[in-house]
């Protein structure tokens, strides 16, 4: 999550990267997947929609995280093309990201927009019900979509996700990588000042410590500087999260749940992920042993199996 409140990257994250996050680092072949994108009228302006997959039944949506990220990381991993070979993989682009439409000068950018987008993405595909998976700052935003839509919802899918009380999520940066944040502090004073080379510097340092294996660090790094993200975006609505508390929702969910964890995400402590877990009745839990933040790109073969049978047949 990337928290302009502290000038750090890593508080509720916009857990994007995360605030969180995240963005990942892709294979050759996952970045020469072909796309099948084209845009909505979304209530704030055009939403940038791709699917992959053509298998008729209930849709897969994958909600990425950020917040202020497109979701062209996550084709780090070739998990989705997979998982497209049985049913549809959604992905778009959240409000003024992307290739969505730009913020304009004031426009709102808040939670409950973030639903409102959400929910469109959804009705223009005509799909009643959906299999919603969030990652990051984007298991933050399909809790709250269920919270509000919970007649929409097949299976749910929470992934590594900020707490439900945004400012309740654990970060371990400072205890296992004290080098990072040391180099990441002395960034602060130029940041502040609008330095936007101290910004990208900052970022890089934060990416780099999220991952369980080093060379999977290493092929992230080499594309980590190629994902659109907006700043602004992720201002507003980290403003805007501290509002909400959504524990109170999670007892009441009725659709069947899975919450994962890499074991070793320093992002979003998988204490986060278990207290989810336990909120939700007859939810599973899944840990993920080889992974940080980004299970999907280090244990991508894992990853699938954990997903299908899970969801079943479209």
């Amino acid at each position: 999550m990337l928290d302009p409140s502290s000038r750090r990257i890593a508080r509720p994250r916009a857990l994007a990267l995360t605030t969180a996050l995240i963005a990942c680092a892709c294979t050759g072949a996952a970045l020469a997947a072909p796309e099948s994108g084209h845009t909505i009228a979304g209530p704030g302006g055009a939403l940038y929609v791709e699917v992959r997959g053509s298998t008729p039944g209930t849709p897969l949506f994958m909600v990425n995280g950020g917040p202020g990220f497109a979701h062209d990381y996550v084709h780090c991993s070739e998990a989705w093309d997979v998982l497209a070979r049985r049913r549809r993989v959604v992905f778009y682009d959240q409000r003024g990201v992307g290739r969505s439409d730009a913020l304009k000068p004031n426009q709102s950018c808040t939670l409950a927009d973030q639903i409102a987008d959400l929910d469109a993405v959804r009705a223009s595909l005509g799909a009643d019900r959906i299999d919603l998976l969030g990652h990051s700052w984007g298991g933050y935003l399909v809790m709250a979509y269920a919270a509000r839509y919970p007649e929409h919802i097949r299976h749910l899918m929470i992934v590594d996700s900020a707490a439900p009380k945004w400012e309740d999520t654990v970060f371990l940066f400072k205890d296992v990588y004290p080098d990072g944040i040391e180099k990441q502090g002395a960034l602060g004073f130029a940041e502040a000042l609008g330095d936007s080379a101290a910004y990208a510097t900052d970022i890089h340092e934060y990416l780099q410590m999220l991952f369980w294996s080093p060379d999977n660090r290493d092929r992230f790094m080499k594309h980590a500087s190629e994902y659109p993200y907006k700043r602004t975006v992720n201002e507003l609505l980290n403003a805007d999260l501290h509002k909400f508390d959504l524990n109170p929702e999670l007892p009441k969910f009725k659709f069947p749940t899975l919450v994962i964890t890499g074991r070793y995400d320093m992002n979003v402590a998988p204490s986060v992920a278990w207290k989810i877990h336990k909120a939700i009745p007859d939810s599973r839990f899944a840990v993920f042993e080889k992974s940080g933040h980004i299970p999907y790109f280090e244990e991508p073969d894992k990853f699938v199996r954990t997903i299908e049978d899970f969801v079943g047949a479209p």
